[in-house]
Parts: C-alpha cells; sequence; structure tokens
C-alpha cells in the first residue's frame, strides 16, 4: 500500500514532467498552443492532484472529482485523458496489499461498478471533449446501464484511453515504459525520453482525440508523420540537432489545430506508473 501523499506527488511530477519535453502539436515548454498554455495544465495538475490521490474515493470519484476542480479554475479541457487514466492507477497504488502494481490495477478495474460508470459519464459531459459526438451504444449523455469496465468494452475499438481499460494498460506498461527506460540510458536526458514515449504512442497507433475530431485518415497521416521524427529522434546522439525539425512538425499540427491528446495522456500516465513503482 502506497501513502496518499506519496501517490499525489508521484502525480503531479508526472504531470510536470510531461510538460517539460517537446511533443509536436500538444501543449509543452517549447510552445503553447490550441488556445491553451503551459501555465492551464500547471494549474490543472496541481488542482486534480488530491482528487487523483486523495483516500477513501472510488475511481469514479477521483475522475469526476478532478474534473470538477479543474473546470473551477481552468476553461479548457486540459486533462480529461489524464484523470481516466491515472484514477484506476492510483487505485491500485493505494490499496496494494503486496500484489506488483499492474496485478493490483487489474483486481481494480475488474471491480468497476455502475456508479463509477456514472461519474465517468458526468466527467465526460463536463470536459466536453471536441469531436465528443453521439454513440449508439452506452452515450455518456444517458444514465449507464453498465460498469464502467463494460462501457470501457464497447469504446475500446475507437478510443485508445478506454482501449487501456481492458488490457490492464498495456501500451502504458509496455511501450511508455520501454520507452522511458531506453531513452534514460540513451541520451541521459530525462525529457528526451518523454519525447520519445510520446512519438512512439504517436505513431503507433492513430490518436483517438485526432480521430475524433478530424476522421481516421488524418489520424493515420499524423502516425505516419510521426513514425518518421521518431526514426530521426530515435537515430540521433543528441536529439538537440533535430530540434528545429520538430519545432516545424509542432507548428504544422498547430497550425491545422491537429492535437494528439490521446497520445499525450498516455505519456504521463507512463510516467506516473514509472513514479510509483
Amino acid at each position: 500500500m502506497v501513502a496518499a501523499s506519496r501517490v499525489e506527488q508521484a502525480y503531479l511530477t508526472a504531470c510536470l514532467a510531461e510538460l517539460t519535453a517537446l511533443k509536436p502539436g500538444n501543449v509543452h515548454a517549447y510552445a503553447a498552443g490550441h488556445r491553451m498554455t503551459v501555465a492551464d495544465f500547471e494549474a490543472s495538475a496541481r488542482l486534480s492532484a488530491p482528487s487523483i490521490a486523495g483516500p477513501g474515493l472510488t475511481v469514479g470519484e477521483r475522475i469526476l472529482t478532478a474534473l470538477r476542480r479543474t473546470r473551477e479554475a481552468v476553461s479548457s479541457n486540459t486533462n480529461l485523458g489524464i484523470p481516466l487514466l491515472c484514477a484506476p492507477l492510483a487505485q491500485a497504488a493505494l490499496q496494494a496489499t503486496g500484489h506488483d502494481l499492474r496485478q493490483e490495477l487489474h483486481a481494480v478495474l475488474q471491480a468497476l461498478t455502475v456508479d463509477d460508470a456514472a461519474s465517468a459519464y458526468e466527467a465526460i459531459r463536463l470536459a466536453n471533449p471536441g469531436g465528443l459526438g453521439r454513440s449508439p451504444r452506452h452515450d455518456v449523455r444517458e444514465p449507464p446501464p453498465v460498469t464502467l469496465l463494460e462501457a470501457m468494452v464497447v469504446a475500446s475499438g475507437r478510443d485508445r484511453i478506454a482501449a487501456q481499460y481492458i488490457t490492464d494498460f498495456a501500451d502504458v506498461f509496455g511501450l511508455g515504459l520501454e520507452r522511458l527506460s531506453a531513452g534514460q540510458q540513451r541520451w541521459r536526458a530525462f525529457e528526451w525520453a518523454v519525447s520519445s514515449i510520446y512519438l512512439g504512442f504517436l505513431g503507433a497507433f492513430p490518436d483517438s482525440h485526432i480521430q475524433r475530431k478530424f476522421g481516421l485518415e488524418t489520424a493515420e497521416a499524423v502516425m505516419a508523420e510521426a513514425r518518421k521524427f521518431d526514426t530521426l529522434l530515435s537515430g540521433t546522439p543528441d536529439p538537440r540537432i533535430i530540434l528545429p525539425d520538430l519545432q516545424t512538425f509542432d507548428s504544422a499540427l498547430k497550425d491545422k489545430d491537429i492535437n494528439p491528446g490521446t497520445s499525450a495522456d498516455l505519456t504521463v500516465a507512463t510516467l506516473f506508473v514509472s513514479n510509483l513503482q
């Protein structure tokens, strides 16, 4: 079992560290974008941290209270995906009794309830993410008839965050942590390891946020571009050499209002898991 104070610090550190890395198309220390700034995300992290790590809350309550506290001060949707990913991870850490984090996470996900789904639905409505649209099954505007895990099963084919719930966060514990370890060993520079995680996610599958707003064709085109820049980054001994190339990619995406938000959310979740472990 991990103390709530440690979980809160692990979450806050992950959120703030992710902002230091250049993540093309997303908000970061090198450039703002999408009418949002680094300060918006820093405020969101600090406001949501007590909810994510608070003792005695359910997963759904963590998600909803994190969004409520954030929206009291930040008008934009800065962090919906982060609480959706980090709330079950925090729950697993807080109630762990000897199992490793991922084993405990599996138990947490299997125990999710209809009330958790109702809270998550309310949080999604509150955040009102771009491209939300309507769903023929388990639409978030209607009371959920199923548990949060069952709802995520239905959504998993179109949403990579939902897919984490039905795979025990396979992308985070696999690609994410592998990229973090390899990047730190290669460059001895944490921020570039974070960039590698982000580009790894962006190049591995169509970003869900892009797909919701612009369609699969655009999401796949960005994925293909990300792979090129990921190859460029992984092949250089000093990432500063390719900084102008990454900034050009960053500007090109932002000029089209394309924000790979899901890849950024998965990056935060990876850093959170690393901190907890």
